[in-house]
């Protein structure tokens, strides 16, 4: 079965085709970083203009490069939030006309749960249930308990600040740009993660919540610390910085994995996945197998540092368990409006 994956809910302008949810045929992404490092974060109405130009060349290149006419796809997929109402309307409307006009089963795939299934992609589906997952990025940090494709247990959320969006707004403060995640990990590697003893938030006892706001806030005290309240980041010792980033990226590893280790104790899942654009974080990795290794469980994050980051493929990929599990659900067609709610 083939499932075409249609992707707007940030700055990534993403269509892929994927093979009975696991099996990648195409995934194509126009990106819209270097557009948005002018402004150091995403505008939204800049980011809805550049969906509107890309999203027809992007599904067209993605069913060139499968090599499939429009009669050899199944289904089609697409998010409808959460993620920026602007952006989410090409999207959905693109998704909805192509499944009316071309008579397909048209199936809406939350944000947070296609971030899951970038960890199906290019494996076999020999998964064990249930999963324990932490889905990680700019907008969102949850934890959630997978019983079954289909099945889901929200077990925690962040509070306030996401750890992606604390990546880019410390990167800002250091001076890195933007995007944050992938300069504050070049930048760490020279560093001392034990520079600075950045806090972890004191949520209730066995809280499986995040909160990010604090370190933010604790990165800008250290800085204004030793520079003063009117520091500008060009008058940053570089080796300050990378120290900086350093223990920053080791709390943010910390904070992560210990609401795994409490929920992992508490489910006794059969496998730990984690997911979303912050796993991209080579840091984060090496720090989970370090410190999940004692629970005998397989640990596995997506196989590619593109299904990481927003794609169309774990849309795709999403979609087609979507489809199997009831597939009478998607057969008559209904269009997709945009959300931004986070609850699935």
């Amino acid at each position: 079965m083939n499932i075409l994956g249609i992707e707007t809910s940030c700055d990534e302008t993403a269509a892929a085709v994927v093979q009975s949810g696991t099996t990648m045929l195409s995934s194509v992404i126009a990106s819209q970083t270097d557009l948005h490092k002018e402004t150091g974060g995403v505008v939204p109405e800049v980011a809805a203009r550049e969906h509107i130009l890309k999203i027809i060349p992007v599904i067209e290149k993605a069913l060139k490069e499968a090599n499939l006419k429009w009669d050899e796809i199944n289904a089609i997929a697409a998010v409808p939030g959460p993620g920026l109402i602007s952006a989410l309307i090409t999207g959905t409307l693109t998704a909805s006309t192509l499944a009316l006009i071309k008579d397909k089963p048209l199936i809406p795939v939350h944000h947070i749960l296609a971030h899951i299934y970038g960890n199906w992609l290019d494996r076999n589906n020999s998964t064990k249930f249930p999963i324990l997952v932490l889905t990680v990025s700019g907008g969102h940090n949850d934890l959630v308990l997978m019983k079954d494709h289909g099945d889901f247990e929200l077990l925690g959320a962040t509070r306030d600040d996401a750890a992606g969006e604390a990546f880019d707004k410390v990167a800002k403060l250091l001076g890195l740009g933007y995007p944050g995640g992938p300069v504050i990990q070049k930048t760490a590697e020279k560093g001392n993660p034990d520079a600075f003893d950045f806090p972890i938030a004191n949520l209730e006892k066995n809280s499986l919540d995040f909160s990010f706001s604090g370190l933010k806030t604790a990165v800008l005290y250290e800085i204004q610390k030793g520079y003063g309240r009117e520091f500008t980041p060009s008058t940053l010792d570089p080796v300050f910085v990378a120290n900086v980033a350093a223990s920053f990226q080791k709390t943010v590893a910390k904070t992560l994995v210990q609401k795994i280790v409490i929920a992992v104790k508490k489910y006794q899942p059969k496998e730990i996945h984690i997911a979303g654009g912050v796993s991209a974080n080579s840091y984060l990795r090496e720090y989970a197998k370090s410190e999940l290794f004692k629970f005998d469980l397989p640990l596995k994050y997506p196989r590619n540092i593109t299904y990481c980051t927003d794609n169309a493929a774990m849309v795709a990929s999403c979609g087609y368990f979507m489809y199997q599990k009831d597939p009478e659900k998607y057969l008559k067609w209904e269009n997709i409006q945009p959300n931004a709610d986070f609850n699935f």
